[in-house]
């Protein structure tokens, strides 16, 4: 599959076809009145910032939602998706943007759940499942082993295990939630591969993304959606980014531009010496200074997120130092760290950032409850009341009432929620894994400026990305990681992608930067 835009539109009845669908919670109306038509053997591009209602739009063809108003046609005959087994059986098959995945089974278990072979009447016919996988993943292009437990894949390998899981059915429309956000190029380029086999003149692809250069290599059309309502569909051949981007956002986003190169003064905030852990890392030294932003770039598996995840004590050191304001530090674990300073804002804020069946206040004073504490032991509600609406105000976080449960709001929401947690804690390191991942070009900006402004105060910030743009838009300096070790740190005025890139992919065997 090549990197130009497939061709045009396809005649007769749309595949799939919606008409005025509505859909309401508690507080919000997150669909009203939107129509949609996926065309034959095509890939319709839906956008749209976070909280438009893509991803609600999505369950209800997925029949995890079942939509107050509207019609579902499927091959131009109305249809009622009654559950999520129905919509299988319809041909619709949805992989999500949060992964639901059992990370107690292995791969093979998780793509044929409730589909097995039984040997002996009641025993699993192991053998035949692993057969099916491998014959599955080699007819992908799919590097994964059947056998390996899901809770010990990378989060890339658990978005592709999700792929696959879709895929394995007989599918006509393939509904793709953010199904890059975890992979890198090479990752990307088989995934396209994949959407290339799998369109046909029977089945299309709805195909929801943030990337926005994304789009014009995989899709048709666009449709985008703004505020639960749908304000436009555009042929991506005749359409550019900045008119898609104005339609989500419904106001003009400003240029990139790189800091200006400024000195940094004073002795350092946070300083590694020597760090290895028995995996991975091999001898990572950096500092980072007060109002500096240090960015993290490197493939994925290059020890990025280790390398933090070793700081902050949620790994073990095989050896190495850390110093807070030239004080060696004992970390043993992320509480730890944060009482010494350094807050951790994970790439996988599903499981390790937010607590989903809690209310947005509470996530918000989570890092900082023992200051919303009194010494016998009561909470401060009214407190953490005004705490968590004043960061809902700042991070212009879409909810109706700071009593809102967190797994209600959009991924992208949930993402400022954890931002506003570490902000509460005031900590003087903030390391933030994959800060906008997930996150629409509106709310990127704000994150952006938001990131910018920490350091404006003071903060000495990490951030690691895997989107070369944005650690270049951001950092002062610029640390490159290869293998679990350091390559380079640059100065942003000399680096560039295709100097990143370089240095990303050496090894240097003595352990020192090149």
């Amino acid at each position: 599959m090549t990197d130009s835009a497939p061709s045009g539109d396809v005649a007769g009845t749309p595949l799939l076809d919606l008409t005025g669908v509505s859909k309401g919670f508690p507080g919000v109306q997150a669909l009203d009145d939107v129509s949609l038509e996926l065309r034959r053997g095509e890939v319709l591009a839906l956008v749209g910032e976070n909280g438009a209602g893509k991803s609600t739009l999505m369950k209800l063809l997925a029949g995890i939602y079942t939509p107050d108003a509207g019609v579902f046609r499927l091959n131009g005959e109305e249809i009622t998706i009654e559950g999520p087994k129905h919509a299988q059986e319809l041909g619709i098959s949805i992989i999500h943007q949060e992964f639901n995945l059992m990370p107690d089974l292995t791969v093979a278990q998780n793509i044929y759940i409730g589909r097995e072979q039984r040997a002996a009447g009641f025993f699993l016919d192991e053998r035949s499942l692993n057969r099916r996988a491998r014959k599955l993943f080699e007819g992908l292009g799919l590097a994964l082993d059947p056998t390996e437990r899901v809770e010990n894949l990378t989060v890339a390998k658990q978005q592709m295990v999700e792929i696959a899981k879709a895929l394995s059915f007989e599918a006509k429309v393939l509904i793709m939630d953010e199904p890059t956000a975890a992979l890198n190029d090479a990752e990307v380029d088989v995934l396209f591969e994949l959407i290339g086999r799998f369109r046909r003149p029977e089945t299309g692809v709805v195909y929801i993304s943030h990337r926005m250069e994304e789009l014009t290599r995989i899709s048709d059309r666009i449709t985008v959606l703004r505020d639960g309502r749908n304000v436009g569909t555009r042929v991506t051949a005749e359409t550019d980014q900045r008119e898609v981007i104005s339609l989500m956002v419904g106001r003009e986003i400003s240029g990139e531009q790189r800091p200006a190169a400024r000195p940094i003064d004073g002795a350092p905030v946070l300083s590694v010496e020597h760090l290895s852990t028995r995996s991975l890392l091999r001898d990572v030294g950096f500092e980072v200074h007060a109002g500096e932003i240090l960015g993290f770039a490197g493939l994925m598996g290059a020890g990025r997120t280790e390398v933090a995840r070793a700081i902050v004590g949620a790994d073990p050191r095989e050896s190495g130092e850390i110093r807070m304001h030239g004080k060696a530090v004992s970390i043993g674990n992320p509480a730890e760290a944060s009482r010494h300073g350094i807050g951790y804002l994970s790439e996988d804020r599903k499981h390790l950032g937010v607590l989903l069946e809690r209310s947005v206040r509470e996530n918000i004073v989570l890092s900082a409850l023992r200051d919303y504490t009194s010494a016998l032991g009561f909470v401060n509600d009214a407190r953490i009341e005004a705490t968590g609406r004043d960061y809902i105000e700042r991070l212009r976080i879409k909810t109706p009432s700071s009593a809102q449960l967190v797994q209600n709001l959009s991924g992208g929401n949930q993402q400022k929620v954890v931002i506003a947690k570490w902000l509460a804690k005031d900590c003087d390191v903030l390391i933030f894994d994959e800060p906008t991942r997930g996150i629409d070009v509106g709310a990127k900006e704000e994150i952006y400026a938001l990131l910018k402004g920490l350091a404006e105060q003071g903060k000495a910030i990490i951030m690691i990305s895997s989107e070369l743009p944005e650690v270049l838009r951001l950092s002062d300096r610029i640390a490159v990681m290869a293998e679990g070790r350091l390559t380079a740190i640059l100065d942003n005025a000399d680096a560039t992608q295709e100097n990143l890139m370089d240095y990303a992919t050496r090894f240097s065997s003595e352990g020192t930067i090149a």
